[in-house]
């Protein structure tokens, strides 16, 4: 079961219960009180900071969110927090592309650089289609995966990996799936348009061996298991 779930259930299980004392008089609380509806942007936020594995997003939303409820209680002023949430997501998204970009040109290089070497670096692609990849007892070097209004999955539970390699991954309209061996660590750098990546893998601080993912998603997904 998904933290995310668990959290979730406890907070509606927890409001329930505060609804019913509330409507037998045990216990009296404005259910409506000065900016409630910031509560839309923190409680997710907060949820999705610890159960989520990038942690940027979750931060600036609960910073806003926090910011606007403050605001809704006049111990700050609307306006000059309207003015600190606009540097405040530039400087965030500078992050994040400083960060994303390395880890892009590192799929980048390794892809480019087995390319250069002569190697095999297969191709998956469906369009308004299916298409399955797997490696049982072959030497992975890194794929580029590609779905358009279909899907893709891409199997390396059963390849050799013994070094650090990587795949681009384009989904647009379509889904992708890639099943990620034990021992491999996983980064993933993605960019998405109505679309999302979710990394279900294990973090692993240290490993000898790094998968380095590079997506695109518009309207479309990316699941690494």
């Amino acid at each position: 079961m998904k933290k995310s779930n668990i959290v979730w259930g406890i907070i509606l299980i927890a409001l329930g219960v505060l609804i019913a004392l509330r409507a037998f008089g045990i216990f009296d609380f404005d259910l409506f009180f000065d900016g409630w509806w910031t509560l839309f942007i923190i409680v997710p936020s907060l949820i999705a900071l610890f159960t989520e594995k990038r942690k940027l997003g979750s931060i600036i939303g609960l910073v806003i969110g926090v910011l606007l409820l403050l605001c809704a209680w006049e111990i700050f002023d609307y306006d000059i927090i309207v003015k600190l949430i606009v540097p405040l997501v530039i400087v965030a998204v500078g992050v994040k592309l400083i960060i994303g970009g390395r880890t892009a040109g590192k799929a980048a290089e390794i892809l480019n650089g087995a390319k250069g070497e002569g190697r095999h670096v297969p191709t998956g692609f469906a369009a308004f289609s299916e298409s399955v990849l797997s490696f049982p007892g072959e030497k992975f070097t890194g794929a580029e995966l590609t779905a358009v209004f279909g899907g893709v999955e891409c199997d390396l539970r059963g390849a050799i990996i013994d070094s650090d390699t990587a795949i681009n991954v384009t989904a647009i309209f379509g889904g992708v799936d890639i099943f990620v061996p034990d021992g491999v660590k996983v980064v993933v750098n993605s960019t998405a348009i109505f679309g999302g990546t979710d990394d279900k893998t294990e973090p692993l601080p240290t490993a000898d061996k790094t998968l380095y993912i590079k997506g695109l998603c518009m309207f479309g997904g990316i699941t690494v298991k």
